[in-house]
């Protein structure tokens, strides 16, 4: 079967095979930058992660420099078809190789990474790093009783909010920003409304002053536990959706950030209700928050069939968040990124308005028989076409170019 046969196909179904591809390919994903180093950054290469975050493995190629990542990001984009952006932490500022520190950061950091991007067309997002510091050892960070550690990172927040405006403004591109912080406590806090309250009063003052929506966007990030504070997190998901929703800012949901036995796709149609967009990190968790590089499964299907089927993929922001450190980086980024693509271009070929009619009319059993008949309908023949359509290699056809690199790169580093 042809594309053409697959378009014929799918027409019996009322699906316009151009149209789908078309939407998706104006469909933008962030690309994490810290899949290519470690999470490692600029700010202190050879420092310790702290805060939950971890890296196993010790594959080589590590990026070592900012020309290096940016080296690796441009052939991995080169082999991803659609719409890219790049997500940047604070500690990945471009610091001419002296130290600059948190609370000292400034726009021009990354005016290097602004022009880099330019040329390449790509968006931006940013991050504030508010772990693997000395001021975030106590495991608190904005939520601690500690005036000083508050202030420190209420300021590190600030001028990642100022840093994101001025990319924004000068790429002409919104760049969303996303709040994330590792506070909480190994065992039981006897005052947890104590803890929450100075989370809410850090998160007003970074946000009082207001910022332009056409520069950046804010977001904010809850979690279930993580390393070393299981027992409490201030940051929860119930916190973050609450203060979002109160405060009419982005709610991020990560795949990995709730019990095992929640998706993220389920949340997606009432997060779109009450907050007025939001941002999804997409990952694998594997039996907890362990940030296994995206694959083609049936949760992703489900994210991006949740996405388009509301229609509000203009008001859904899509970024990738994992790290996987024992095996080829750069073939860590573009199995993700093709997934999450393969996945909305599933997604975009699906007949939701006959499922909904099936729906709405009490039609269970055309629902499920056309459901499940879906998943063999000739997807792969639209997206081999999507890829042509994109100029970038097929499956089966891209890993030679980053085993090239590997060979006359990588290994000689």
């Amino acid at each position: 079967m042809n594309y053409r046969d697959a378009s014929e196909y799918y027409a019996r179904f009322g699906v316009d095979t151009d149209a789908a591809i078309k939407r998706v390919s104006e469909i933008p994903v962030s690309i994490h930058c810290w899949q290519g180093d470690d999470v490692r950054g600029f700010e202190n290469p050879d420092g310790d992660l702290t805060g939950g975050i971890q890296t196993t493995g010790n594959y080589p190629g590590r990026a070592r420099s900012i020309s290096e990542l940016r080296e690796y990001f441009d052939l991995a984009t080169s082999l991803i078809p659609g719409k890219k952006r790049i997500n940047l932490h604070a500690i990945y500022l471009d610091n001419g190789g002296e130290y600059v520190g948190r609370c000292d950061i400034e726009p021009k950091h990354f005016d290097s990474w602004i022009d880099w991007a330019k040329v390449r067309g790509l968006g931006i997002d940013f991050n504030p790093t508010c772990f693997s510091h000395k001021m975030s050892e106590s495991g608190l960070t904005l939520s601690s009783p500690d005036k000083e550690v508050r202030d420190f990172w209420i300021e590190h927040c600030k001028r990642s909010r100022e840093i994101a405006a001025y990319i924004g403004k000068r790429l002409g591109n919104t760049v969303i920003t996303n709040y994330w912080v590792p506070d909480g406590y190994k065992d039981t806090p006897a005052d947890r409304y104590g803890t929450r309250r100075r989370l809410e009063e850090s998160l007003d003052e970074i946000f009082r002053e207001p910022v332009s929506p056409e520069y950046n966007k804010d977001a904010v990030e809850g979690k279930v536990f993580g390393i070393g504070v299981e027992s409490f997190t201030s940051g929860s998901n119930d916190f973050y959706l609450g203060y979002a929703v109160k405060n009419q800012i982005l709610l991020t949901l990560d795949a990995g950030h709730f019990h095992p036995t929640e998706v993220i796709s389920d949340k997606i149609s009432t997060a779109l209700l009450f907050a007025p967009e939001i941002l999804l990190h997409v990952s694998r968790p594997v039996r907890w928050d362990s940030d296994h590089v995206v694959i083609y499964d049936d949760e992703l299907r489900a994210i991006a069939c949740e996405i388009l089927r509301t229609g509000e993929e203009g008001r859904v922001h899509i970024g990738l968040d994992y790290f996987d450190a024992s095996i080829n980086r750069i073939a860590a980024w573009v199995i993700g990124t093709r997934n999450m693509q393969k996945a909305l271009l599933y997604a975009a070929l699906e007949p939701s308005a006959l499922l909904r009619e099936y729906e709405v009319s009490g039609d269970f059993t055309s629902r499920l028989a056309l459901m499940e008949e879906l998943k063999t309908f000739p997807f792969t023949e639209v997206w081999r076409h999507y890829c042509e359509t994109q100029n970038v290699p097929y499956d089966g056809e891209w890993l030679a170019a980053v085993k090239e690199h590997e060979h006359q790169i990588l290994s000689k580093a």
